[in-house]
C-alpha cells in the first residue's frame, strides 16, 4: 500500500465525512479522466468539441475537470461529438 493509500485510510478512519467526501470527489474524478481518454482516444481536441458543441474551449475543459456536475443532455452531445453513444446504468 502506498503512502496515500495509507494517509487515506488513516484519515477515513478518523473522520467520516471525509471519508464521504472522499468517495463522491474520487467517482468525480474517475469520469473526469474517463470523458478526457474518450476524447484522446478519438484523436480529438477539446477545441474541436468545442466547435462542435458550438460553446468555448474552456466549457469543455469545465466538462472534463469538474465533471460532479453535469447535465445529461450535455453528456450526451460531447458523446455524439466522439461518435459515441451514452448509457446511463442504475446500479446497487
Amino acid at each position: 500500500m502506498s503512502d496515500v493509500e495509507k494517509y487515506i485510510v488513516r484519515r477515513k478512519a478518523k473522520s467520516t465525512k471525509f471519508g464521504k467526501n472522499f468517495e463522491e470527489g474520487y467517482r468525480a474524478f474517475e469520469f473526469s479522466v474517463m470523458l478526457r481518454k474518450a476524447r484522446e482516444d478519438a484523436g480529438v481536441t477539446q477545441e474541436t468539441i468545442a466547435r462542435k458543441l458550438r460553446t468555448k474551449k474552456s466549457a469543455i475543459s469545465r466538462i472534463e475537470n469538474h465533471a460532479e456536475d453535469i447535465r445529461l443532455s450535455t453528456l450526451e452531445k460531447y458523446a455524439n461529438a466522439l461518435g459515441r453513444k451514452l448509457r446511463v446504468q442504475l446500479t446497487d
